[in-house]
């Protein structure tokens, strides 16, 4: 395509336009377009052709990062493979490295149009991703949004995944409540500072910000010199994800603190960590984020103009021991309180 681009001046995107029959450019251009690609001897495979088996192909791409945390988008990515074969269809799938990011270099699969679908799991990066956008296959993205990009994507619910987390916190009398996490790393981390904040406000409680970072690093040296630093300490935690969660009842324990008798910790995505540390977290059904994804790209193949949609997936809270132990010993003053009201007890 770039040959015949150099060859007639143009670009290489109005080439793709006219090989694959989308419109764009004039029809006086697409035959002289063909015209040099038979020339070259250039034999562009139509869409029909490239089906494997006659099935629809699906493309799943994802960055190295994405595709290294096997424990969360690993999950994801296997519920896809499971429901892409039960439908029949074949599922590609290339990971996007730093070069072909920084490049906007797509695979050869999306740039010569041979996928009937494309799932991009989580964050690429907002330029690449309306690039991907801009060749009009039918794409959802899973566990990502941007403003800027017009495409139906599959979300956690984060803002009322932490407000379920903090209420939890709030119920067992916590009243200094801290936040940690890296929001500018990924939206759903914003969100879930919004949920914290909003959590908060409805019961009343000012939000301490001596105990909220917002630029977190999953580091423990950071985090443990972050927190000997802050004025006073909270009595609980809400973290972003289990590796922050993880990392904080490490520091906290290195403090001489107890968990959950002197400090309280929840944390999201009900991971590896989370349960290996006992720590309580909001699950996320990753089994039912891939199916949902795929069955949302299988719609939008179908329905292409059709509005966008956002689709919003709850989680679950799951309590452990980082704060099982204070909720027992509120119930029991609560208990004690009610005793000495009824029998006059001092």
């Amino acid at each position: 395509m770039q040959d015949i681009a150099n060859k007639l001046n143009i670009s290489k995107n109005a080439v793709s336009q006219a090989l694959t029959g989308k419109p764009g450019v004039s029809e006086a251009t697409r035959k002289l377009i063909f015209q040099v690609a038979e020339e070259l001897g250039y034999h562009y495979p139509s869409k029909k052709r490239t089906r494997l088996n006659g099935y629809k192909n699906i493309g799943l791409i994802a960055s190295d990062y994405a595709f290294s945390q096997k424990s969360f988008f690993g999950e994801i990515y296997l519920s896809i493979e499971k429901e892409i074969l039960k439908r029949g269809m074949n599922l590609v799938i290339q990971s996007i490295d730093e070069a072909a990011k920084e490049q906007l270099l797509l695979p050869s699969f999306i740039e010569n149009n041979q996928m009937d679908g494309l799932l991009i799991l989580s964050h690429i990066n907002t330029e690449y991703i309306q690039k991907v956008i801009s060749t009009e296959i039918p794409t959802v993205l899973i566990d990502h949004h941007h403003p800027a990009i017009r495409a139906d994507c599959i979300l956690t619910n984060n803002r009322f995944g932490a407000y379920t987390s903090v209420q939890h916190l709030i119920g067992l009398n916590h009243k200094e409540i801290g936040f940690v996490g890296n929001i500018s790393f990924s939206p759903s981390y914003q969100e879930r500072l919004e949920g914290y904040n909003m959590a908060l406000s409805d019961h009343g409680i000012n939000a301490n910000e001596d105990f909220i970072l917002k630029n977190a690093r999953e580091e423990e040296d950071f985090l443990y010199n972050w927190l000997e630093q802050i004025p006073g300490q909270p009595t609980a935690w809400f973290c972003v994800n289990d590796g922050l969660g993880f990392l904080m009842k490490t520091c906290l324990q290195k403090m001489g603190k107890k968990i959950p008798q002197d400090v309280s910790i929840c944390s999201f995505d009900n991971g590896q960590l989370s349960r290996m540390a006992q720590i309580t977290s909001m699950d996320i059904d990753l089994q039912y984020y891939g199916k949902k994804a795929v069955e949302q790209l299988c719609w939008r193949m179908e329905n292409r103009n059709e509005p966008f949609i956002e689709i919003l997936l709850p989680s679950e809270l799951i309590k452990r021991e980082s704060t099982s132990v204070l909720q027992k010993r509120t119930y029991e003053e609560n208990k004690n309180g009610l005793e000495k009201e009824i029998y006059g007890l001092d």
